[in-house]
């Protein structure tokens, strides 16, 4: 079709997904280059999926239909009761607390590692993955005038942390919120802090049966969000790494700690944690939680609780030159969405279709198609995301003082007029 080489920064859902598109579209050679020195298999973090837009990967062959993957049917959000959770209170015998609102949920729900690997599956097999690659520098902005990605032409490079500089016909950026690539496309565009954090866990779902009342207190097709002043925690399970084992997983939203100093993009890596800070966040759920969910906050072991700082990031364009950026490289959207792996794949997808659109057209007319068709989106579901941050951390309501009708005519509110929850449906043509 149009070879040449294709060098992919980023080796988890979003670079594996563009590793197969660029396969696809004819590179004669796709190189992936991924600073981790592992498998990605640890990395356990909960992520779901609308059962539309799982439907719409399935069908464009991104995704195989038996990923594994696990069904939630309702969402419940539920609040502290009048009388703070004391013994037979507000909160109820089971320690769950107050309902507001059973919202119907279509959506699925997966272990970060379990899609990463069923997506690594499906990758073509003529694709390179060099793991443990730091890539300190990538260029190639201002492209060139023939657009034929031949020899002689200003095509793109990648220059690794010991200062070789590899050439290559298109450089893409899937590497995160970090993003090196991103420098090089749009210097200017850095995330931005959401003025809220929020921590994270996920464990085996057998370690409910500690907690009073045990697993049964939680059906399994549940998503809970519990809401306080300030924040919510919402939980879910996911499949476990172990086919037909379960994890739970849950993200709590809250005021960032006084201890934690923000010089630029960071997190908290899961086991960095220390001692006081555990036990703060403890503390903390059992001050704003219903005393069932606080408990499932504590039973989070310090290996697998981390946390993030939220950020937001709209990228004014995603490609300049033989550069280009997708996944959170080039939109950072709040995890209210849930919208974040299918963002990653639909971005590979648009890449693809234009790739098709355009038959054997050079690398350059296809960065500047796929540059036309996902930068709208994109901004759609920061604003989104933006939207749902206000509305349930930064200017929530008063949550007590809401029932159902109110809580159906407040989400209204939030989705009106677009942005895509779950992710905007897929694009088909081509």
């Amino acid at each position: 079709m149009r070879g040449g080489s294709v060098a992919v920064v980023g080796g988890s859902i979003a670079g594996s997904a563009f590793a197969g598109a660029a396969a696809r579209l004819g590179a004669e050679r796709v190189v992936v280059l991924e600073r981790s020195p592992g498998r990605l298999e640890d990395r356990g973090l909960g992520i779901c999926t609308h059962n539309d837009r799982f439907a719409e990967l399935v069908d464009a062959g991104h995704l195989a239909p038996e990923t594994r993957r696990h069904r939630l049917t309702v969402r419940s959000w539920l609040t502290r009761g009048p009388t703070g959770g004391r013994p037979g209170g507000g909160d109820g015998p089971d320690g769950r607390g107050r309902l507001l609102w059973a919202q119907p949920f279509p959506f699925h729900s997966h272990h970060w590692a379990v899609l990463w690997q069923a997506l690594r599956e499906r990758t073509p097999d003529t694709v390179e993955y060099r793991l443990g690659t730091t890539v300190a520098a990538v260029g190639g902005g201002d492209g060139d005038a023939s657009g034929n990605g031949g020899a002689g032409d200003d095509g793109g490079w990648v220059e690794s942390a010991d200062g070789t500089r590899t050439p290559y016909d298109v450089v893409i950026g899937a590497d995160g919120y970090r993003s090196v690539v991103r420098a090089a496309v749009c210097p200017q565009a850095v995330p931005e802090y959401a003025g809220y954090v929020c921590w994270r866990g996920s464990y085996d779902s057998a370690l409910l049966a500690e907690l009073p009342g045990g697993a049964g207190v939680w059906p399994e097709e549940e998503c809970v969000t519990v809401c306080y002043r300030g924040g919510q925690v919402v939980l879910y399970r996911i499949p476990g790494l172990t086919p037909g084992s379960t994890q739970v997983n849950w993200v709590f939203y809250s005021p960032a700690p006084a201890w934690l100093r923000l010089d630029g993009p960071t997190a908290v890596a899961a086991g960095a944690l220390d001692d006081s800070q555990l036990d703060g966040l403890r503390e903390f759920a059992e001050r704003h939680l219903p005393p069932y969910w606080a408990g499932v906050v504590a039973l989070t072991p310090r290996e697998r609780t981390l946390l993030q700082p939220v950020y937001d990031l709209a990228a004014p364009r995603r490609t300049a030159g033989r550069l280009l950026i997708g996944g959170d490289a080039a939109t950072i959207v709040r995890p209210h969405n849930t919208s974040g792996a299918v963002k990653a794949l639909q971005d590979a997808h648009a890449f693809e279709l234009a790739g098709r659109r355009l038959g054997g057209g050079p690398w350059s007319a296809v960065l500047a198609e796929y540059d036309r068709e996902t930068s709208a989106a994109g901004r759609a579901l920061v604003d989104l995301g933006r939207r749902l941050g206000r509305a349930q951390v930064t200017e929530a309501p008063d949550w007590p003082g809401m029932d159902e009708p109110a809580m159906a005519a407040w989400w209204r509110d939030q989705v009106t007029g677009g942005g895509g929850f779950g992710g905007h449906a897929l694009g088909r043509s081509g």
